[in-house]
């Protein structure tokens, strides 16, 4: 089976949240299940040709409403799997920018929609010397390419086009591409008369478009696809959504992690390596290390709170800081935090920085050897997010033995199970319900307290939490009976 996943971001290349992580992973243990899972990507100003050995491969002429369009195709493989990365001027190549404002974005990203089917075909006439091939499942992520799977759909007349099945993969139902029908209608693109759409005037949103077209709709997360049927997380698509959950066509997939970068036991970025069986003596001389580096006081006894997350009011920052306010004043606790994004909650970690430098330590930038650093290091993980459709970072820090803290919400009621307050022999973290920063905070000090007064409850949980399998294998499974049930609706 031939997969072609399109995507505006994907690690290493670029990124700027989950969306890039699962793209930069699920293929590669795809191929390991024979699948031949390809990723085409915008080829971004920034990204760095020499390292990553990215070549020419080949141009092609795409006609447009206004104009044709020299589309540049160059190639990589990274970790076995072939990135095809597309510059096209003006909307891709030059600028040194993921995402811009609304209006230059929609615009640029209507052209990629519209190139992943050009793509396919020059890869099927061997372009540029590379071996002819051609998907039979297209494979597109969140609004950036949700205008592909309509373009697939309106192409079924000619054979080439008729047995190939589409799947849209939902990273987060908060972005949208909507009011593009201006953009859409300069474009050329046809009108869109699926009736879902039509009823509801969602014609000109990119990702209900690719909802209502697309052959399977696919979350993050099992808990997310339930969650966005209903108006608290369908941010205005979700009788879309229970449209094409009733035919049952939507289905959640827990996102996985790339195991194999992300093992403490390996991991250089981790100073002291450890592994489920020896964390209880190793591990501790990461947080002496972080807690240096940090400039806090080197304490071993003192809880360590890790946070890495984007400073984005989803992540629930305006229940956080109340509690963090008072637990700095009042508990005797370390906070080391990593983040960028709202101008409002950097200023708040700014303050915190000032009045309490003993205690808590925020870097608002991103730095990804930090970022594992952290993992490996704190005692306690915070992630107080209002909604997270599947999140990374909860399983990242169970897989480094620190014990998440987290609202039951998306992927983390998915993943973190709750402390039983007793001996630990059941639980992986700590979990609350209500979207109140008196829930973060007594459940951070339940946490705290579990640390200290039951220490052996506790490192019972971190074993546990540090033996899950979060690998992609079993997801990668799951994604294949995705694909297979796309592709049954037209052969």
């Amino acid at each position: 089976m031939n997969v072609l996943f399109a995507s505006a971001e994907a690690v290493p290349f670029a990124k700027a949240g989950g969306l890039a992580d699962v793209v930069g992973s699920l293929p590669k243990y795809l191929r390991k299940q024979k699948v031949d899972a390809r990723v085409m990507m915008p080829f971004y100003g920034m990204i760095n040709r020499a390292q990553y050995n990215i070549e020419y491969a080949f141009t092609f002429r795409h006609p447009r409403r206004r104009g044709t369009a020299d589309v540049h195709v160059h190639y990589t493989f990274y970790d076995g799997v072939p990135f095809y990365l597309l510059s096209a001027w003006p909307l891709f190549g030059e600028g040194n920018y993921l995402y811009t404002d609304w209006a230059w974005d929609v615009q640029r990203f209507i052209h990629f929609g519209e190139l992943v089917q050009a793509l396919a075909w020059q890869l099927r006439l061997g372009s540029g010397g590379i071996k002819p091939w051609f998907p039979d499942v297209i494979h597109v992520h969140d609004w950036h390419t949700g205008l592909a799977p309509f373009l697939l759909d309106i192409s079924r007349h000619d054979p080439a086009w008729a047995q190939v099945g589409s799947v849209i993969t939902i990273h987060n139902m908060g972005y949208q591409g909507q009011h593009a029908s201006t953009f859409l209608a300069d474009a050329g693109v046809p009108a869109r008369t699926n009736p879902h759409l039509v009823y509801q005037n969602k014609d000109d949103n990119l990702l209900g478009i690719g909802i209502a077209y697309s052959d399977v709709v696919n979350t993050v997360s099992p808990r997310y696809a339930a969650e966005i049927q209903g108006d608290r997380f369908g941010e205005g698509l979700q009788d879309i959504v229970r449209a094409r959950s009733a035919t049952g066509d939507v289905i959640g997939i827990l996102n996985g992690l790339d195991t194999e970068r992300n093992d403490p036991a390996v991991d250089p970025a981790i100073l002291h390596k450890f592994n489920h069986k020896n964390f209880l003596e190793i591990r501790p001389q990461n947080k002496s290390a972080l807690q240096q580096q940090m400039g806090l006081p080197v304490r071993p006894e003192v809880p360590l709170i890790g946070i890495v997350t984007r400073l984005t009011a989803q992540k629930g920052f305006d229940l956080a800081f109340p509690a963090l306010w008072r637990l700095i004043q009042e508990d005797d606790v370390q906070i080391v935090a990593l983040g960028t994004g709202e101008s409002w909650i950097e200023h708040e970690f700014r303050m915190m920085n000032e009045y309490h430098p003993h205690k808590i330590r925020a870097v608002l930038g991103y730095d990804g050897v930090l970022a594992q650093r952290i993992y490996g290091s704190s005692d306690l993980f915070l992630m107080p997010s209002r909604y997270e459709p599947c999140g990374t970072s909860q399983m990242l820090a169970m897989r480094y033995g620190s014990l998440p803290i987290v609202r039951e919400t998306g992927g983390l009621a998915d993943t973190v199970i709750n402390y039983d307050n007793g001996d630990g022999g059941h639980g992986t973290g700590f979990v609350f319900m209500w979207e109140e920063a008196d829930a973060v905070l007594n459940t951070t000090r339940w946490a705290i307290r579990t640390y200290r007064e039951r220490p052996e409850a506790f490192q019972r949980m971190q074993r546990r939490a540090m033996g899950i399998d979060f690998s992609w294998d079993k997801s990668a499974g799951e994604y294949i009976r995705i694909y297979e049930r796309a592709l049954g609706k037209h052969r």
